[in-house]
């Protein structure tokens, strides 16, 4: 684990604390920065055994300074996989589409890039075999801290009610895994969580 300098953990209490240092710590990133780690981090996921025996995959667009997941969700549908992408609805729960290459993207609000086509309805994240969940760190007990939307949170728990149990991988930047993150009595454990630099699993 690395915990970044001049990120508070645990002892300051304040999950919007560490959002605003880790992203300030993203948005220095330059673009070569961000291109190099997609690629590193593409390579390291598309590895994972959780990904190569799912025929369904819960994915993301990165925008920004996000660690990078295009050239994932082009691999994984190359490979026939079929990728779900979110679609965030004005409660800020989620539904979903199916990913039908980059030319199948539009523009969203909040800067998000959506699926176009059919929606599936929030359910549809139940079907995957794998769900790939955007962050802006994790801990050594496989805890991740979002953006602070609930979004994700809406999510686990869906899954949690469904009785569905797919591997839950965060995607990150090697410096976002942290010593410790604030712990809230509704936060979910990760099963894994991939960096350009590796792998760290937190379950068999």
């Amino acid at each position: 684990m690395i915990e970044p300098d001049g990120i508070p953990g645990r002892d300051d209490g304040s999950k919007s604390a560490l959002r605003r240092a880790l992203l300030a710590v993203r948005s220095g990133l330059t673009k070569d920065d961000i291109r190099a780690s997609e690629a590193a981090l593409g390579r390291r996921a598309l590895e994972l055994p959780e990904l190569a025996r799912s025929r369904t995959v819960a994915a993301y667009v990165s925008i920004g300074s996000e660690p990078g997941t295009r050239a994932l969700l082009d691999a994984l549908h190359a490979r026939g996989v079929r990728v779900l992408l979110p679609v965030l609805l004005p409660d800020n729960d989620l539904d979903w589409g199916v990913y039908r290459g980059p030319g199948h993207l539009v523009r969203a609000g909040r800067g998000l890039l959506e699926p176009d086509g059919e929606r599936l309805g929030p359910d549809a994240v139940t079907q995957a075999d794998a769900v790939l969940l955007p962050g802006l760190a994790v801990d050594g007990r496989g805890l991740r801290l979002g953006r602070g939307g609930g979004s994700y949170d809406r999510v686990l728990a869906r899954l949690e009610r469904s009785a569905a149990d797919p591997a839950l991988v965060v995607l990150l930047y090697d410096d976002e895994v942290v010593a410790q993150v604030p712990e809230e009595p509704h936060d979910h454990p990760v099963h894994a969580v991939v960096t350009p630099g590796g792998v760290r699993r937190f379950r068999p």
